[in-house]
């Protein structure tokens, strides 16, 4: 909150996110989360909504800095899978209606869904990345970016769905199976 209210930012939308793979672990510990965000906007006079996003599963497809980028730089060509899609779409509306730019909530949604299909976001993203000195070759061509040594695709070998998968597990797992291979090469 302290860098949003130092930025000059008069309407703030916050993500606190909850379960397994967050820092908050309950629903009810990121609510009081919330409320105290939403206190220190109110004492600094700054509009403040918070949004609380479920991480007790990994969201979208990808785990892993680079591939979380690539998948990123998808979603705004328009391949977004459902979970980021309610994501970013519930967190735009609200961006948009403390901007004044649209009192409806489902609205605001489909304005964002459009701007990504017109390609705006994309091209707004790319303007961004230029802005900030970086190398919009990497999201021209994501082909570009150092892929992890390691790569494995989890493949079920029954029919069915997957009704919950720990993220703090699968990051752990994952952080594990690097380690043993670092310590494997010395």
């Amino acid at each position: 909150m302290s860098k949003k209210i130092a930025s000059g930012a008069n309407k703030i939308v916050l993500d606190v996110t909850c379960g397994s793979g967050a820092f908050m672990k309950t629903k009810n510990e990121a609510e009081k989360l919330s409320n105290t965000m939403k206190e220190i906007g109110n004492l600094a006079e700054r509009e403040t909504v918070c949004i609380i996003t479920n991480m007790d599963e990994p969201v979208g497809y990808a785990i892993g800095n680079s591939l979380e980028i690539i998948e990123t730089v998808e979603c705004l060509k328009g391949n977004i899978p459902e979970d980021i899609k309610e994501i970013i779409t519930t967190i735009g509306s609200y961006i948009i209606k403390l901007a004044g730019k649209g009192d409806n909530l489902e609205e605001n949604k489909i304005k964002i869904l459009e701007n990504v299909k017109n390609g705006k976001a994309y091209n707004k993203f790319l303007e961004l990345v230029q802005n900030q000195n970086g190398d919009i070759e990497y999201i021209k061509n994501t082909d570009k970016f150092e892929k992890a040594k390691y790569i494995l695709p989890v493949i079920c070998e029954e029919e069915g769905y997957i009704y919950k998968l720990n993220a703090e597990k699968v990051r752990k797992n994952i952080c594990k199976f690097r380690c043993r291979k670092i310590e494997k090469r010395r």
